[in-house]
């Protein structure tokens, strides 16, 4: 039995607008953060080369969690995003806890983008006031969200290839002066300063876990293309080349740009708050390097930030259509595009602007914001991991007949939930992400009391109802199934 999100065919819905380069392109951008450009020099100061095992092993376990959404969302082409295949695996509740709390992630990883867009606005601009490229950023990124869903997908697709053609430079160059034995006060590029300066392992086991604390905010973004499925061309073809792609953007974008970067500098001279990518090229004698990094990492925070108005929009628009937020975002413009949603987003970015002129530690309080994003990240990977095991046992005939499978299975489920258990312990070991840790069940109160409400009301009551009375009936199936099978058996063996 399949069971079918609540959507009504007399409303307009989305179009699928998005070719197999917007979607394959989009899920680059989602696995490319801005932790990358920025971000690394304070992993690779903590971790040393272990880092390159880190940024490995998180990809590789996201890979699978990834699979497990590509065969779930491919398993019913009406659900538009893995908050509808929760709800109807797991239940209502899980439905509204995982699409609020995605929500919740991109508008605090938005707000926090919109305060870094500004700070790069003023390295390249001295004197500007902070609230112009602030304003712009959010009056430029709604107008291209309005146009068209279309509109959105090219947006995506150019900040995408600046981020790709920056770190193919950067291999480049590296490579170039690799090769050629280039010298700085730090001594000669080679492969070499890879373990020749404390071995692979220099802050021994518990540096390689800081490395796990700091990196795995880096593939905040990574599950983007499963909100595009309701509006991509052709799902069954695109999806899955997107999903399968993971592996090689890790290797290719993280692992062997931060091996380039070790390989010019040894891992002893980075520094937290310092972009790797900046100083090999000042190395490197390329003199507009901090300005076109700057602008690199610009285009950077505006994809994200763009990624984040869209991915917003469209929970909260399959939010509304269940009932799960108010009606009148359920509502989409002439150009099929889900306009009050927008709004609601880009609204919630201003307050950006504001915190900006909050005070000197608003940097120290976003650092901890954006912890409790990433920590919200790891519950929505779980959620689609835990629709998985139910989508196993209450349809094993949809599993048998899928085209698209997760491979490794259930076992593999498990091994990535102990995965995610060893990066919440990861994130206890230092002060400030054990606090933002602590902090975020806060938001899980909130969303439960909201819960408790709604589900009072009489649409919630006949859907739960529905959902239960489905659950018998897929129990009732598969028990069926089970006994023609073991009838089967027995005639077989009369038969003998």
């Amino acid at each position: 039995m399949t069971t079918k999100p609540v959507i009504s065919r007399q409303e307009p819905h989305l179009e699928r607008q998005l070719t197999n380069r917007h979607i394959q392109l989009i899920a680059i951008g989602g696995a490319i953060g801005t932790g990358l450009f920025m971000g690394s020099g304070k992993t690779i100061s903590a971790a040393g080369p272990s880092v390159i095992f880190v940024y490995m092993i998180i990809g590789f376990m996201l890979f699978f969690v990834m699979r497990a959404m590509g065969e779930l969302l491919l398993s019913n082409l009406n659900y538009k995003s893995f908050s509808d295949f929760a709800a109807d695996l797991l239940g209502p509740w899980a439905g509204f806890f995982t699409g609020w709390t995605y929500w919740f992630c991109w508008v605090i990883t938005g707000i926090a983008d919109v305060i870094a867009i500004a700070g790069y606005s003023k390295e390249l601009w001295p004197g500007l006031p902070l609230w112009i490229p602030g304003l712009a950023t959010i009056a430029i990124l709604l107008f291209l969200n309005l146009v068209t869903v279309k509109a959105f997908g090219e947006t995506e697709f150019w900040f995408a290839l600046i981020k790709i053609i920056a770190i193919a430079a950067l291999i480049i160059v590296g490579l170039f002066m690799i090769f050629t034995g280039f010298q700085s006060d730090a001594g000669p590029a080679s492969f070499t300063n890879l373990w020749s300066h404390g071995g692979f392992f220099p802050n021994e086991f518990m540096g390689f876990v800081a490395g796990f604390q700091i990196a795995v905010f880096a593939f905040v973004g990574i599950e983007l293309v499963g909100t595009t499925a309701a509006e991509a061309k052709d799902p069954e073809k695109n999806l899955p080349k997107a999903i399968n792609s993971i592996p090689i953007r890790v290797l290719l974008f993280y692992v062997g740009a931060l091996i380039i970067l070790m390989s010019v500098t040894p891992w002893t001279q980075f520094q937290a708050g310092h972009s790797p990518f900046i100083a090999m090229f000042s190395l490197a004698g390329l003199g507009a390097a901090a300005t076109v990094v700057n602008l690199v990492v610009l285009s950077s925070a505006m994809s994200s930030a763009n990624s984040g108005i869209y991915s917003t929009s469209r929970m909260v628009y399959g939010l509304a259509q269940e009932g799960d937020a108010p009606s009148v975002f359920r509502r989409l413009s002439n150009r099929k595009v889900p306009q009050n949603a927008l709004f609601l987003s880009c609204v919630l970015l201003l307050s950006g602007v504001v915190l900006m002129y909050a005070g000197q530690d608003i940097g120290k309080a976003f650092d901890m914001v954006t912890t409790v994003s990433a920590v919200c990240f790891v519950f929505v990977w779980s959620i689609i991991l835990a629709s998985y095991l139910a989508f196993r046992r209450r349809r094993p005939h949809l599993h048998a007949a899928s085209k698209y499978r997760m491979p490794g299975g259930i076992p593999m489920v498990w091994t990535v939930f102990a995965f995610f258990a060893f990066v919440l312990w990861a994130l206890t070991t230092q002060p400030d992400t054990l606090v933002a840790l602590l902090v975020t069940p806060v938001w899980f109160i909130l969303l439960g009391a909201a819960s408790l409400v709604l589900r009072r009301r009489p649409a919630h009551v006949a859907r739960y109802e529905t959902f239960k009375s489905e659950l018998a009936q897929d129990m009732d199936t598969e028990a069926s199934a089970i006994g023609r099978d073991l009838d089967g058996a027995v005639k077989d063996g009369v038969k003998k």
